[in-house]
């Protein structure tokens, strides 16, 4: 008990010298139910993972929330969506994401993420008027590229799925994702990060090549792996990472 004790009062004093550095507030419980884990998360996760150069606060916040969302887990998304309107993710990006979420990671998650991002934005006085439209003028499609892959799914699936086969075309390539107020590059990060969380790797492959053709990078999307390793946990991206791989050498040899 004396050396539990002498543990818990040392990374009481640890946690108050890096509290600066660390953009969320330590839970209250932490260090008397595990204080190890609350050593990982001052010196390993807010002491190097969030400063690693290959991606900035802005794009990890963004993949946070996509994988808070995507697993339904509230305790921690007041305080991640706090740091992620401090670090640059605007408010109608925020409401955009969840938005897209509701496709990729089911409506029930996303309105259980829409009930504590409301509390959010009412403490931070976040008016309707700076969220995303309903109806705005959506982006320029690539005809040809759609055409194609409605085609090749169509050919697979149209038969025998005729409804989910005409949503994917007309709900989701020629309207969601052609929304502006998220940039295609970071509805592919959202989307990547989604797949990786729930574990979905089957559906990798395509969205991997989709956010490379939006601007996303070999490394970029490397780091966002390294990134959902914590949060998403070792195995999902251990399943990941070979799709990916596969993706990036195919794409190397074109």
């Amino acid at each position: 008990m004396k050396f539990l004790a002498m543990t818990l009062a040392s990374l009481s004093l640890f946690a108050s010298s890096v509290a600066a550095a660390d953009p969320i507030r330590t839970p209250a419980n932490a260090l008397s139910v595990a204080p190890a884990l609350e050593k990982y998360r001052q010196e390993t996760v807010f002491g190097d993972l969030w400063k690693r150069p290959g991606l900035n606060a802005r794009d990890r916040s963004i993949v946070t929330l996509a994988a808070l969302i995507t697993r339904n887990q509230t305790a921690e998304m007041p305080q991640y969506l706090n740091l992620a309107l401090d670090t640059g993710v605007r408010p109608s990006e925020i409401s955009e994401l969840v938005t897209h979420l509701a496709f990729y990671a089911g409506w029930g998650n996303t309105m259980a993420a829409v009930a504590v991002a409301s509390e959010v934005f009412a403490t931070r006085k976040i008016a309707s008027d700076q969220l995303s439209p309903p109806t705005p003028k959506l982006l320029a499609l690539n005809e040809s590229a759609e055409a194609d892959r409605a085609k090749r799914v169509g050919e697979l699936y149209g038969a025998v799925f005729p409804g989910v086969t005409q949503y994917t075309t007309d709900v989701l390539f020629r309207d969601l994702w052609l929304r502006p107020a998220l940039a295609p590059r970071d509805r592919s990060l959202v989307t990547i990060s989604s797949l990786v969380a729930s574990g979905q790797v089957a559906q990798l492959t395509g969205h991997v090549t989709i956010g490379m053709n939006n601007g996303l990078t070999q490394a970029e999307i490397a780091e966002a792996l390294t990134h959902l390793a914590f949060y998403a946990g070792w195995p999902n991206v251990f399943s990941a990472m070979p799709v990916a791989k596969d993706v990036f050498e195919k794409r190397a040899r074109q």
